[in-house]
Formats: structure tokens, C-alpha cells, sequence
């Protein structure tokens, strides 16, 4: 019988997953895990586990190994603790189960200034340090200027003392590869995935009536974003570009604004709120309906500039017919030939060129996206990749 091979996989809020991206990879890798011989250990964030009423310090999910990480309130460097103390944990578990050969898989690069002692530990039980460096954190324009630097000076440190980064992103990997060949990372890509699954409810079902009637608006006639309303998604330019165009659509924004200072800043600045057009409806956490909403867009927009392999924009690759995506490495590498593109000052253009479109025309860049999603993005195929991976314990 083959040894076991061990991962703890750190930097999740945890599994069962809530929202989130990392917290959908960890729920998918460890759901559809097809090798007996690996053996997974996740680490969750206390409260995470709560809303799923696991009160217990450790517990089983999908077969994998959970264990609960009690995190203080202390603000920002909440991420920074939790990392710290859940890899810590990680370590110790490792060393009193006397496991051979543990991968340490860290998503994100939050812990930079730690990471070099906590290393010579796993190096110690003779284990190995991957990394997921996710996207440029470092870009994102809700942090301060200290924060970004503290991101960048982190992410150096993680990409110097990583055995393996792992990119889900082809842009990120030659990006780690180009500014940091000082180092020479060792590096390698496998994206995120996505779940191609139609949706279960109808057009005629009871909820999805209520929630069209309520919205005001109607299937195949509005286009849509779903994300976090976050400056580098480019609200702006979506707001501004559609507001600009002649559309006789509606857009439909399903993200959570409450409290939100962007929002109330926008506003202010386009007058979004004068145009009946522009429609934020709220959060949709029901998955079968969201599924059911991207599939009777006429067209979703995709404003992401910032990170590697979108979970939003795979989302909408395998669900709507017709995707305009921003015109960046990041949304080209992904969609290919499935999608329109647009400049950030000139959406307008490209939603009169969308709207000139024929009915085969959609169909055809819909068959591309899908194709594009079901060779390189289902999570049977990343789950694959994933295990050929962490079973050759590079």
C-alpha cells in the first residue's frame, strides 16, 4: 500500500465554505478528492465554523481533517494572526503525528515577515512550503500606502522561502518569475475552477418569479455584475460606460453596498441614481438562483483588473451567453476568443457593438466560452491537477 501523504492547507477562513474564493477551492479540492492516499488537514477560522454550528476545535469535513483556529478581534492584522497561528498549528500537529513528508499549502502571501522561521520548522520534519501568491494584493486600492508596501515586502518574502509556488494565473506566474528571478522561484500553474452544472429552477418557479417581480426587471434584458464593489473591479467605468450608452437594457449590479463608502463616492460622481437604467438589487446568496440570474442575462460585464484566475469571471463564462470582459492579460489568458472586449474609457462602444449582434453570432462566442471553460476549468480537471501535484511531493 502507497505511504500516505499529508496536506495542510492554511490561509482559507475554512470549510464548509460560505462565500469566497479560497474557501470554494479548499470545499471542491477536498469534495472531489479521488486519491485515497491523500490525506487533508484544513485550517478554519473559529467563527467561519460557527455558521455552520461546528463548535468543536477539530472536526471532519468531506473526509478532510478540520481544525478550528481561535482568532482575536485586532482589526487588520486579523488575516496576518490567523495565517501565523494556523500554520503554527499545522507544524505541531505534523510533528506529533510523526507524518513524512507534509505539504504545507499557504493561499495568499500574508505572513512574509514570519515565514522564514516558520520554514526551518517544516524543513525540520522534513515537510515542504507551496504557495499561492493569489493576485496582486499589493494594487488594491483599499489599502493605504503602508498596507500596500507591507503586501509587497510579504509577498517577496513568501515567493523567496517557497519551495513551490503555486499560480493560478499564467500572467502571475511569469510575474513572479520576471520581478523575482533573483530568487529563482520554482513555480507551476494550475487555474481555479467552476462548476458547469445548469441551473435546477425554471423560469416559471415561485422564487424566481418573486425575485424578477421584485427587482423590476426581466429575463434576457438586463446585463449584469456580480462581485465585490471594490474600486479595481472598475465600477466607475462600468457605471459610466453603461450610462453613456444607448442601451435600452437594464444593469443590474448584484454586490452588497450597505454602508459602503465607494458606493455613496460614486454616486456623487456619475449620478448613477438618476439613471432608472442602473438597478443594485443586493446580495444573492441562494446559488441555484444566481445560477438561474447569470444565465438570463443578455450580457454580463467583468471589470476585474487586479488578481489571477477570477472565480466571478469563470462563473460567467460557464453560465452566460455573451461576456465583456475588460481588456486585460489577466481576462484574455482565461476567456480567449469567447468574449468581447473593452477599453476602460470606451465600454459604451462595445455595448452598441454587443446589442448589433445576431442571435448566432452570441451563440457562437457562448460555445467558445464554454469550451474554453470545460477543457481548462472544471474542478474534476483542476482536482486532477491538483493531485498529480501534491502526490509527487516535489
Amino acid at each position: 500500500m502507497a505511504a500516505e501523504q499529508h496536506v495542510f492547507i492554511i490561509g482559507s477562513k475554512g470549510i464548509p465554505a460560505k462565500y469566497g474564493g479560497f474557501e470554494t477551492f479548499v470545499e471542491k479540492l477536498t469534495e472531489n478528492r479521488k486519491s485515497k492516499e491523500l490525506i487533508y488537514h484544513v485550517a478554519c477560522m473559529e467563527e467561519n465554523s460557527q455558521k455552520s454550528d461546528i463548535d468543536a476545535a477539530e472536526f471532519e469535513h468531506n473526509d478532510a481533517h478540520c481544525f478550528n483556529v481561535k482568532v482575536p478581534n485586532i482589526g487588520p492584522a486579523r488575516a496576518i494572526y490567523y495565517d501565523v497561528k494556523a500554520l503554527e498549528m499545522a507544524i505541531k500537529i505534523a510533528k506529533n503525528k510523526g507524518y513524512e513528508r507534509p505539504v504545507f499549502y499557504v493561499l495568499a502571501c500574508r505572513i512574509g515577515p514570519f515565514i522564514g522561521r516558520l520554514k526551518k520548522k517544516i524543513h525540520a520534519l522534513g515537510g515542504l512550503l507551496y504557495v499561492n501568491p493569489d493576485g496582486h494584493e499589493w494594487l488594491r486600492k483599499k489599502w493605504s500606502l503602508p498596507v500596500r508596501k507591507y503586501w509587497k515586502f510579504s509577498e517577496k518574502q513568501m515567493v523567496k522561502h517557497a519551495d513551490l509556488l503555486v499560480c493560478d494565473s499564467l500572467n502571475i506566474q511569469s510575474y513572479i518569475e520576471k520581478d523575482y528571478q533573483a530568487f529563482h522561484p520554482k513555480t507551476t500553474y494550475i487555474a481555479y475552477g467552476t462548476d458547469l452544472t445548469p441551473s435546477q429552477l425554471k423560469e416559471h418557479d415561485q422564487q424566481v418569479r418573486d425575485w424578477y417581480q421584485a427587482k423590476g426587471i426581466k429575463e434576457k434584458n438586463y446585463y449584469l455584475v456580480v462581485g465585490r464593489f471594490v474600486p479595481e473591479n472598475n465600477y466607475e467605468a462600468m457605471l459610466r460606460g453603461f450610462m453613456q450608452s444607448r442601451s435600452k437594457k437594464d444593469f443590474v449590479l448584484i454586490t452588497n453596498v450597505e454602508t459602503n463608502k465607494f458606493y455613496e463616492q460614486l454616486k456623487a460622481q456619475t449620478g448613477f441614481d438618476r439613471d432608472p437604467r442602473v438597478k443594485f438589487v443586493g446580495t444573492v446568496y441562494d446559488q441555484e438562483l444566481l445560477k438561474y440570474i447569470r444565465e438570463q442575462a443578455f450580457a454580463y460585464f467583468h471589470g476585474h483588473e487586479v488578481g489571477g484566475t477570477n472565480p466571478s469571471l469563470l462563473e460567467a463564462l460557464g453560465s452566460t451567453h455573451l461576456n465583456l470582459l475588460l481588456d486585460v492579460g489577466f481576462n484574455r489568458e482565461v476567456a480567449e476568443e469567447g468574449a468581447l472586449y473593452w477599453p476602460k474609457d470606451n465600454l459604451q462602444e462595445v455595448i452598441q457593438e454587443a446589442e448589433e449582434l445576431s442571435p448566432e453570432d452570441i451563440n457562437q462566442l457562448a460555445d467558445k466560452a464554454k469550451q474554453r471553460v470545460t477543457t481548462s476549468f472544471t474542478w474534476d480537471y483542476i482536482v486532477d491537477r491538483y493531485e498529480s501535484l501534491l502526490l509527487r511531493g516535489q
